[in-house]
C-alpha cells in the first residue's frame, strides 16, 4: 500500500452522504414545522401549567412542614418544663427564632393551671423584625383565648392540626395561619394548645411573583401591550393566575387581595350561566386533584353528560379559562391555576400530533436512504469483518483482505494485522495468568476452610446439658473474612466472646485467629471479663504496625446462678430477650489493640431462666440493600420481638436463623458489604 498518497477521512465521506441526504429530506418538512411552530408551543404551555401548580403546592408544602417541624420538635421541652413557668417564654422565644417564618408563637393554658399565675396564662413571643423578636405572657382578660372557638376545638384534638387563617389582632392587615398542638402533663391530659402563628404574606409575595413571570410569557405570545406592576393585579382576559382557598372557599391567597379572607369562591360561580365553574370550586373544597373539571382519577364529572366539551373551555371567574387545581398536603387548602383559553387549546394536541408524525415519516426516510448509502460506502469493513472472524475462531493466519481506499478503513485493516501478530503472545500471557489465579482461589478455599474450622460448628454443643442452649453463624463476605465467635465451659461458667476485626480479607482473618487463640488461652487463667479484655488488648496492641483493631463483646455467664459478668471493647450491645426485648447496656470502651495499657469497664447483670443473649456485628446492623438503604437496629429489634411473639420460647438456632432470613430479604440481590456473624446464648436453668 503507498502510504505517501494523501489520505481521504472515511468520518467525513460518510458524513457528507448523510448531511446531503437528511438536508434534501428534512428541507420538505422545515416550511411545515415552522409554520406549526407557534401552535405547538401551546401545548408546551399547557404542560408548564400542570407541572406549575404541582412545584408551586410543593415549595408551600415545604415551607408548611418546616413550620411543622420546627413547631413539634420542641413539645417534649415544653411538657418536660411544666413545672416551671417563667422558662417557657425561652422556649416560644425559640420556635420563634429558628423559624424565619413563624410570625409568633405561644403556650395557652388551661384555666387555672398555675394558680399564682392567674385564670389565663400564655407565654407568648412575636417577630417584630428580622433581628428582634419580643416576648410576653399573657395574663388578664383583656386576651381571653380560654373563651375562643379555635382554643377549645384544639382541646379535643388528639394531635396537632393546622387552624383556619385569621387576622392578627394588633394589625388587621396581616393574615395569619396557625399550627396547634396539644400539650400533654405526665397523666396524659390535654393542659395547654401550643400554637405557631405563620404569616400569609410570604405566600401572596411568592404566588404574585411567580405569576408576573408567567403572565409575561403569555402577554408577549398574544402580543397584549399590557403590562402590570407586581403587587395588586387585576385581571383580564390574557392573563393567568393562582390563587389558594381554604376548605369552605374562602380566598386565602389572591391577586385582587381584597378578596382574601373577605371572599368566597362560590360568591363568584353560583351565578355563571355555566355551571361547570361551581362543579370545579365543589372538588377543589373537597380536597381533589385535577385539571379541565377533571378529578385526580381521570373519571368525567356529570357535567360532561350534559354536553359539555372540556376542550372548550369553561367560564370561570367571569371568563372563558381552564382551571388546574391541586390540594395541598395536611391542610384544607387547595391551589388553583386560571389560565384563559387563549394559552391552551386543543389545537395544541392535534399539531403535536402531526409534528410528531412529520418528524417520524422524515426519520424514517432519512433512515432508509442513510441505510442505503452507509451499505455502500462501508462495504470493504463486510470483508475486513470475515477476516476477524476467523481471526476470533483462533485462525491468527487469516489473510486479511487488500483495502484500496487509504482512510481510517485502512489504518483498521492495519491495525488488525498487528493486532494478528500481537495475539499469540496474548494467549499465553492469558494462560500463565489463568493458572496463577486458579491458584490463588485454591489457596483462599484452603484458607476459608481452616477459618471455618476454627469455630464452633456443632449445634447443640452440649447436648447432655439442660442449662444452656446455643447457636452461632459467621459468614463472610469474601472467602475469608474478620468476624470470630467462640464459647466453651470452664468451670461451670460459660465464657463467650463476638468480634469484628477492621477490614476484611487475608489480614483481618489472620488478626481473627489470633484473637481467637488469645481468648481461649488468657480464659483458662482468670474468669473476669475486664482482666481478659485488658490482656487481650495488650497482645493485640504490642507491634501493631498495620493499626488493625477488634472490636469485641466478652461474657462470662454462672450457670449456676445466671449471673453474667461482660466486658464491652467498641462493639455493639447485645439484645436481651426471653421477657420482652431490651438492649443490655455497655459502657463503650476501647476496640481492642489500638491503645496499650487501656483500663477497661466490668458490668454485670442476672440473666432470668429462658432468657437469650443475641449477639451480633455490624454486618447485620449495617447490611444495604440496593439503595444502600441500612437494615439498623430497629429492624433487629423488631424482628427480635416478632419472632417471640410468634414462638414465645424461641430457640437459639431459629432466633439466628430468622435474623438471618429478614437481612437476606431486605437485602435482596445486593452483594453483602461486611461479614455477617450472629450468636445466641439462652439461659434455661431454673433459679
Amino acid at each position: 500500500m503507498d502510504k505517501k498518497r494523501k489520505m481521504r477521512s472515511f468520518a467525513k465521506r460518510l458524513t457528507a452522504w448523510i448531511m446531503v441526504m437528511m438536508l434534501i429530506t428534512m428541507g420538505l418538512t422545515s416550511y411545515l414545522i415552522y409554520s406549526l411552530g407557534s401552535s405547538f408551543a401551546l401545548e408546551e404551555e399547557y404542560y408548564l401549567h400542570k407541572a406549575y401548580v404541582d412545584l408551586l403546592a410543593s415549595d408551600i408544602r415545604r415551607v408548611l412542614s418546616d413550620v411543622y417541624v420546627g413547631t413539634v420538635n420542641h413539645v417534649p421541652y415544653i411538657e418536660q418544663s411544666l413545672d416551671r413557668p417563667d422558662y417557657l417564654k425561652s422556649i416560644v422565644e425559640q420556635v420563634v427564632k429558628q423559624n424565619p417564618r413563624i410570625h409568633s408563637c405561644g403556650i395557652s393554658f388551661v384555666a387555672d393551671y398555675y394558680p399564682e399565675k392567674g385564670r389565663w396564662f400564655c407565654p407568648y413571643a412575636t417577630r417584630l423584625d428580622s433581628t428582634h423578636i419580643e416576648t410576653t405572657s399573657y395574663t388578664d382578660s383583656t386576651h381571653d383565648y380560654l373563651s375562643a372557638e379555635w382554643f377549645n376545638e384544639a382541646l379535643q384534638a388528639d394531635s396537632g392540626y393546622w387552624s383556619k387563617p385569621f387576622f392578627e389582632q394588633r394589625d388587621t392587615s396581616v393574615t395569619l395561619v396557625a399550627y396547634l398542638h396539644p400539650i400533654r402533663d405526665k397523666q396524659g391530659r390535654t393542659v395547654a394548645i401550643l400554637g405557631a402563628d405563620l404569616s400569609l404574606d410570604w405566600l401572596q409575595e411568592k404566588m404574585e411573583k411567580a405569576d408576573y413571570e408567567i403572565v409575561g410569557k403569555e402577554w408577549t405570545l398574544n402580543n397584549n401591550e399590557k403590562r402590570k406592576e407586581l403587587g395588586n393585579v387585576s385581571r383580564d382576559k390574557w392573563m393567568t393566575y393562582s390563587f389558594i382557598i381554604d376548605g369552605d372557599g374562602t380566598y386565602l391567597v389572591h391577586p385582587e387581595r381584597e378578596r382574601i379572607m373577605r371572599k368566597n369562591i362560590f360568591d363568584y360561580t353560583q351565578s355563571d350561566p355555566d355551571s361547570l365553574s361551581t362543579c370545579v370550586a365543589r372538588e377543589m373544597t373537597t380536597g381533589h386533584k385535577g385539571y379541565y373539571g377533571e378529578n385526580s382519577d381521570n373519571e368525567d364529572l356529570v357535567i360532561y353528560e350534559s354536553g359539555w366539551d372540556p376542550y372548550d373551555g369553561m367560564v370561570f371567574d367571569g371568563r372563558l379559562s381552564y382551571v388546574f387545581y391541586t390540594p395541598i398536603e395536611h391542610t384544607s387548602w387547595s391551589l388553583g391555576l386560571s389560565t384563559p383559553k387563549l394559552s391552551i387549546s386543543i389545537v395544541g394536541y392535534i399539531v403535536g400530533f402531526m409534528l410528531l408524525l412529520l418528524i417520524a415519516i422524515g426519520m424514517l426516510v432519512v433512515y432508509l436512504v442513510c441505510r442505503v448509502t452507509i451499505r455502500r460506502v462501508t462495504s470493504p469493513l463486510k470483508q475486513l469483518a470475515a477476516s476477524a472472524g476467523e481471526v476470533a475462531k483462533g485462525h491468527f493466519s487469516t489473510p486479511l483482505p487488500v483495502i484500496k481506499h487509504n482512510d481510517e478503513i485502512g489504518l483498521l485493516r492495519n491495525s488488525f494485522e498487528d493486532m494478528q501478530h500481537s495475539l499469540v503472545d496474548y494467549i499465553d500471557e492469558l494462560k500463565t495468568t489463568t493458572a496463577s489465579k486458579a491458584s490463588i482461589e485454591s489457596e483462599l478455599m484452603v484458607a476459608h476452610n481452616i477459618q471455618m474450622g476454627m469455630l464452633p460448628k456443632t449445634f447443640p454443643p452440649y447436648p447432655d446439658r439442660s442449662d444452656i442452649d446455643i447457636y452461632g453463624l459467621l459468614t463472610p463476605a469474601k472467602e475469608v473474612g474478620g468476624d470470630l465467635f467462640d464459647f466453651y465451659i470452664h468451670d461451670e461458667r460459660l465464657f463467650f466472646c463476638i468480634g469484628d476485626v477492621s477490614g476484611k480479607g487475608v489480614p483481618a482473618s489472620l488478626l481473627m485467629a489470633v484473637t481467637r487463640s488469645l481468648f481461649r488461652n488468657i480464659t483458662l487463667h482468670t474468669s473476669e471479663p475486664r482482666h481478659i479484655v485488658e490482656a487481650l488488648n495488650n497482645a493485640l496492641s504490642d507491634g501493631n504496625e498495620s493499626c488493625m483493631f477488634v472490636t469485641l463483646f466478652l461474657g462470662v455467664l454462672d450457670l449456676g446462678s445466671g449471673r453474667l459478668r461482660y466486658c464491652n471493647a467498641g462493639h455493639d450491645s447485645p439484645l436481651l430477650t426471653g421477657h420482652g426485648v431490651r438492649m443490655l447496656p455497655c459502657d463503650p470502651n476501647m476496640p481492642l489493640g489500638v491503645m496499650p495499657g487501656w483500663s477497661y469497664t466490668q458490668q454485670e447483670t442476672i440473666v432470668p431462666p429462658s432468657a437469650t443473649i443475641f449477639l451480633y456485628t455490624d454486618g447485620l446492623t449495617e447490611a444495604e440493600d440496593k439503595d444502600h438503604a441500612q437494615f439498623g437496629i430497629e429492624r433487629v429489634e423488631a424482628v427480635a420481638k416478632s419472632l417471640q411473639e410468634t414462638d414465645g420460647d424461641v430457640s437459639p438456632r431459629n432466633i439466628v436463623e430468622g435474623m438471618a432470613s429478614a437481612v437476606h430479604t431486605f437485602v435482596g440481590d445486593a452483594a453483602p458489604s461486611d461479614d455477617l456473624t450472629m450468636l445466641a446464648v439462652k439461659y434455661l436453668k431454673q433459679q
